[in-house]
């Protein structure tokens, strides 16, 4: 899941295409004729004219290519037994979901307003204003220098995982951009950073000790695919949870130094931070001061920090 401003919505989603492409190749190994595919792709753009639910997704699909609709479990996330649409194509049933996944390899659509506590998707170009689209050779140039201004030093393991690409396609738009990518040596980590930002990397410094309480899934956690760069490997379990959880994070210069929760309990905000080893003063002076300001961005004048 990702939140984007929406001029650059068109970068990221063609830009990473091809993970979708992935999801058409799988539909085209199972027998079903190119031509038919792309119709049903184009038909699942199609419906998507107004915020749609999946429901309502399946139903318009199913009615433009004359395949039926059926419920069954599953098709929503990890063991969730609730009945779904799913559309009868040819040999296979595709989950609503499934739809808006093959999608992504020939459009731009994003999320619409919820209807009650169903989500919407809407095609980008009949939603967003003043919308702009581009090209996928051009988005995925654009999206690997995004991605390497934001992350690097990276490589192009870390860059296939974050756009959800194989290692193959991730490698050849990886190529496209080397002429302005250069090799780094990150205290024995081989990676690379743009040439461009190398400069001011090779002299950056920090003047001073800097704390920062990551929320959930912070996309500072996200960047990189063995996450050697933010936490230890006897401390990676407490961050990086089961099921794809990534625990709210104690910031310090950089690298992990715990973890947090908080509760609000009519206007007071509970902050309890669990560290790695024992917190400097300093650090511990800091991590106070981030979580007032977590209590005034919520709205919250009374905080109770608990460091344990």
């Amino acid at each position: 899941m990702f939140i984007l401003p929406s001029d650059e919505l068109a970068t990221f989603v063609r830009g990473s295409a091809l993970r979708a492409e992935r999801e058409m190749r799988w539909v085209l190994g199972r027998g079903v004729p190119k031509e038919k595919l792309e119709r049903l792709v184009g038909a699942v753009l199609n419906a998507l004219d107004d915020p749609t639910t999946q429901a309502a997704l399946a139903v318009k699909v199913s009615k433009s290519m004359r395949c039926n609709v059926r419920y069954k479990a599953g098709g929503v996330g990890w063991g969730n037994r609730k009945k779904v649409p799913w559309v009868d194509f040819g040999e296979l049933a595709l989950p609503a979901n499934y739809l808006l996944h093959l999608a992504g390899s020939r459009g731009v659509y994003c999320s619409g307003p919820s209807e009650g506590n169903e989500s919407t998707f809407v095609r980008a170009d009949r939603w967003v204003p003043h919308w702009k689209d581009v090209s996928q050779a051009k988005a995925e140039r654009e999206l690997l220098r995004r991605y390497l201004m934001a992350f690097g030093p990276s490589t192009v393991s870390d860059f296939a995982i974050w756009t959800g690409m194989t290692a193959g396609d991730a490698r050849r738009i990886w190529s496209l951009g080397e002429d302005g990518i250069v090799p780094v040596d990150v205290e024995g980590w081989n990676a690379a950073v743009l040439r461009s930002d190398l400069p001011e990397l090779v002299k950056a410094h920090l003047s001073g000790t800097v704390v920062k309480l990551l929320p959930f899934f912070d996309s500072f956690l996200l960047g990189h695919k063995s996450h050697r760069n933010i936490v230890g490997p006897v401390e990676h379990r407490q961050v990086y949870r089961p099921q794809g959880w990534v625990s709210p994070v104690l910031l310090v210069d950089g690298r992990a130094a715990g973890v947090w929760s908080h509760v609000r309990r009519k206007g007071r905000l509970e902050v309890e931070i669990k560290p790695f080893s024992r917190l400097l003063a300093q650090v511990s002076t800091l991590a106070r001061e981030e979580a007032e300001e977590l209590g005034a961005f919520l709205g919250c004048p009374d905080v109770m920090v608990n460091i344990r």
